[in-house]
């Protein structure tokens, strides 16, 4: 017979700490992500100022990545957060989208960094959460009855 891991919301219903945890991650994220585009459109030149093919390229590059951001990783990261927080499925679901958002641009970063033999502002600040999002990814699921309600076999 396979053992039910059923983890348990405390004497008050709520979350445990470590989903709190990733809560207050995301939020801090989303803080973070939304101050550095900020910073970053208004110090950046816009793409279609530049003459250089290579350079307008590459800055529409920049800029795609933080439109992508303004319209999936910062309400994903809100909206997982609070969700989180609530305990609520459809808070798991954004925060597994906001986890794998994470992996997905800093490959991105790394591999033009490797190539530019440049470390970017933007790997040093957000490198750290793509790594958290392996750990929280993982307690996610790990913890994913709380937010269903139904028992997970380990088997």
């Amino acid at each position: 017979m396979a053992k039910l891991n059923i983890p348990k919301r405390d004497s008050r219903g709520r979350a445990p700490a470590a989903i709190k945890v990733i809560s207050i991650v995301n939020f801090a994220a989303l803080v973070l992500t939304m101050a550095f585009w900020s910073l970053a459109f208004i110090k950046l030149p816009f793409p279609s100022s530049l003459n250089n093919i290579a350079e307008r390229a590459n800055m529409a590059t920049t800029f795609g990545f933080g439109i992508a951001d303004i319209i999936w990783s910062i309400p994903l990261l809100l909206f997982g957060g609070i969700g989180l927080w609530k305990l609520k499925p459809w808070g798991w679901l954004f925060a597994q989208m906001a986890n794998v958002l994470w992996w997905y641009s800093l490959t991105i970063i790394l591999y033009r960094d490797f190539f530019t033999r440049t470390v970017s502002p933007g790997a040093v600040i957000f490198l750290p959460f793509a790594l958290f999002a392996f750990w929280a990814a993982f307690r996610l699921w790990k913890d994913r009855n709380i937010f269903f309600n139904k028992p997970v076999s380990n088997a």
